[in-house]
């Protein structure tokens, strides 16, 4: 049984993950969108957006995943948010990895 020794500490981790999800412009606008205002529907976000609905899902999907996000699914409509909690951890990373 071999003993994998761990290469990356955790903030480097969470800096990795959150970098990577702030990587694409439409999930920078997606969070600018979402930080102005307390949550929003994926539709009205559509309506923003200059994107495919698709589109749109799979970088809800990347940002809900780094946990920068979070959606409240109540049928027929997806309501997404800024995840405060994270969102705070990821700037304090970012303004700590570039100081």
């Amino acid at each position: 049984m071999s003993t994998e020794t761990k290469k990356y500490t955790n903030k480097q981790e969470l800096v990795a993950k959150f970098g990577n999800a702030l990587g694409h412009p439409v999930r920078v606008a997606i969070l600018q969108l979402l930080s102005k205002q307390s949550c929003c529907y994926h539709g009205d976000m559509s309506e923003e957006l200059p994107i495919a609905n698709s589109t749109l899902s799979q970088h809800l999907k990347v940002l809900r995943e780094a946990g920068l996000i979070q959606g409240e699914i109540t049928l027929p409509k997806t309501k997404y948010c800024i995840n405060k909690e994270n969102w705070n951890l990821a700037k304090g990373l970012m303004i700590g990895f570039f100081d």
